[in-house]
């Protein structure tokens, strides 16, 4: 159901193209359009993944630098069939985390130390089984393709304010035509860019549910979930608010302190998301937060802790 309205919403983003490209009047405006959007998505798909971890100023951790929390995330790439991922931290207080990357063969997954020092070794599964799920569901190109689309309505959108601004409309007869530029420059881009949102949610859901069946039991993520919304909520997460673009790659939304309405949200409510979780533990069999085997490591040391130095808080000091 989940694939379906995912396709099913691609294809009103396209509808939205070809609706506002034919108001363009031109079918070589709409080609240069969809053209320029395409190779502008293509590069930062290609180049996601450095770009980033770049923003948000990630430092890569191994075998060696956080053991527990590296191995944490191989057995569950693993048990998921995914090569292992590129792990990283992310030097931020806010609980969170993201996977990136343009395919399997070349993710990257990374938590926050706010994340890592704050929740349990089975919440820490089972918010990285989540952002494993993204990577074998290929989230990314998923939403590469409704960006590159909701680009092109964009440029189109643009074109067509420039256009009325310049004279283009002149000639054209009546009302009815001036009053369908006008929607098409204010709400086009708008109903594009809601479409683009209602797809990061149906692929959140998703990932939610592989994601549970990942690292076996559906509790611990919807805990997790519940700690990382209530403490976004009062915790300010400087690198997303810097780089709001991509706050639709976090496994609950960064910015939420800043009171984004739902309506406006790439992520589901976290309720919701948290209902869908024990209703599948309920199929699951899953009975109780202790029912699924832990992942390897010591729940009481944290994923995190081992090698940490000296001083104590984990690979990143």
């Amino acid at each position: 159901m989940s694939y379906a309205k995912t396709a099913m919403l691609l294809a009103l983003l396209t509808a939205i193209f070809v609706a506002i490209g034919g108001l363009a009047g031109g079918q070589t405006g709409m080609v240069i359009a969809f053209v320029i959007a395409l190779g502008m998505n293509a590069f930062s798909l290609w180049r996601s993944d450095k770009m980033v971890l770049r923003m948000h100023e990630a430092e890569e951790v191994d075998e060696r630098s956080a053991p527990e929390y590296y191995n944490l995330v191989r057995e569950l790439a693993a048990r998921a069939e995914l090569p292992m991922p590129k792990v990283y931290v992310l030097h931020n207080p806010q609980p969170n985390a993201f996977a990136t990357g343009r395919n399997p063969q070349n993710a990257a997954v990374a938590a926050t130390t706010g994340l890592l020092e704050t929740l349990s070794h089975e919440e820490v599964a089972g918010v990285m089984a989540h952002e494993l799920a993204h990577i074998k569901n290929r989230d990314t190109l998923i939403m590469t393709i409704a960006a590159t689309i909701g680009g092109a309505i964009s440029m189109l959108a643009q074109w067509l304010q420039f256009h009325a601004l310049f004279g283009g409309n002149r000639n054209n007869s009546g009302g009815a035509g001036i009053l369908a530029t006008l929607a098409a420059i204010i709400l086009a881009p708008m109903a594009a860019m809601l479409v683009q949102m209602a797809i990061s949610r149906s692929r959140e859901y998703q990932a939610d549910r592989l994601g549970a069946h990942i690292c076996g039991n559906p509790l611990w993520l919807s805990s997790a979930l519940y700690k990382i919304a209530g403490m976004a909520q009062r915790i300010e997460n400087p690198s997303a608010e810097a780089a709001p673009a991509t706050a639709h790659i976090f496994i609950i939304n960064p910015l939420s302190g800043r009171g984004i309405d739902n309506f406006f949200s790439t992520h589901p409510n976290t309720e919701n998301r948290v209902a869908e979780l024990e209703a599948l533990a309920r199929e699951m069999g899953v009975t109780s937060y202790r029912s699924a085997p832990t992942p390897t490591a010591s729940p009481s040391a944290g994923p995190w802790s081992g090698g940490a130095p000296s001083g104590g808080r984990g690979p990143w000091g």
